[in-house]
């Protein structure tokens, strides 16, 4: 068994870290772990360079590439560039990630491959980039930030879902097929974290479905500014997830998965394993507003003569 360094010697390359879980990670780690290397990646170059000037003030050292996570090229020159500057990479946390708001019949599909080109495909390019390096030196670990909606399929956020199920499966089977290899792969589920993820998923919205407020769907889209504001009384600060995500980073033996919500597990016990499907179905139709549909649906059919 190799001899793992100290987490302050350690290389730790974190996707999505200009703003939000991924900002807050980087400044997390740089402040408990000083002289912990660090390479940032992120779309926003000026934004990027201000979470890394935060870092090495106190003691980081610290490598950012500006990286669009669509383009498959930019993120395999992502990897390249980090071992490339740093020599290694011991720790990958893929954390850059979206959502999509809006009922799965509306999106289209350049959207849907967007998706998962950011939430899915990206993370599966950087594994398969840096594996075989961690495999030649004994070591590593990979750390996958899902979702609650990783496990739990929620309407009206359906598309996330899928990317965050499929990333969820994909972290099983590498977790299966690397363990012997020494590499190590976690999963942290954040629930609401009070970041603009619904900012940026309401202008996903107006961009992808221009028509929204015509469709059978606008009562869905009329309750989203009361779901967001609903999400922000549960939701955990940045900073607070990512200490969990810390936490699963620095474990001599870290568990399978980690879940940063208040009653996170409990949540997914209850709905995994205690309610039947019509009574889960039931309170997130109800939550997002689905039932909100159903009611308007009847109501106009109602008034059709056939």
């Amino acid at each position: 068994m190799p001899k793992i360094l100290p987490l302050s010697e350690q290389v730790i390359l974190i996707t999505g870290a200009s703003a939000g879980i991924g900002a807050a990670l980087a400044e997390t780690l740089a402040t408990q772990f000083s002289g912990v290397r660090l390479v940032l990646a992120a779309r926003n170059q000026s934004k990027l360079e201000a979470v890394a000037s935060n870092c090495c003030k106190v003691g980081a050292q610290v490598l950012t590439v500006p990286t669009d996570m669509v383009q498959t090229e930019q993120v395999k020159d992502l990897a390249k560039r980090a071992v490339e500057y740093f020599g290694k990479v011991d720790v990958l946390v893929n954390n850059a990630g979206y959502g999509q708001m809006g009922p799965m019949e509306l999106i289209p599909s350049e959207a849907v491959k967007e998706q998962f080109a950011v939430n899915f495909h990206a993370p599966l390019t950087l594994t398969q980039s840096l594996v075989p390096l961690m495999r030649e030196r004994g070591w590593g670990r990979i750390v996958n930030i899902s979702s609650l909606g990783g496990r739990i399929p929620f309407p009206a956020t359906g598309m996330y879902s899928c990317s965050k199920f499929a990333l969820e499966a994909l972290s099983d089977v590498l977790r299966m097929e690397l363990k012997g290899f020494n590499i190590e792969v976690v999963v942290v589920e954040p629930g609401p974290v009070v970041t603009d993820f619904f900012r940026a998923a309401w202008e996903k919205v107006q961009q992808n479905i221009p028509d929204y407020a015509k469709s059978p769907y606008a009562p869905l889209f009329e309750n989203i500014e009361s779901i967001d504001r609903q999400l922000d009384l549960l939701g955990w600060s940045a900073e607070k997830t990512a200490k969990v995500i810390a936490k699963a980073i620095a474990a001599c033996n870290p568990k399978p998965r980690y879940v940063a919500a208040t009653g996170g597990n409990m949540l997914i016990f209850m709905m995994t394993k205690i309610f039947p499907t019509w009574a889960r179905d039931a309170f997130w139709k109800r939550f997002y507003g689905i039932d909100k549909v159903e009611r308007e649906w009847k109501r106009k059919n109602s008034q059709v003569k056939i």
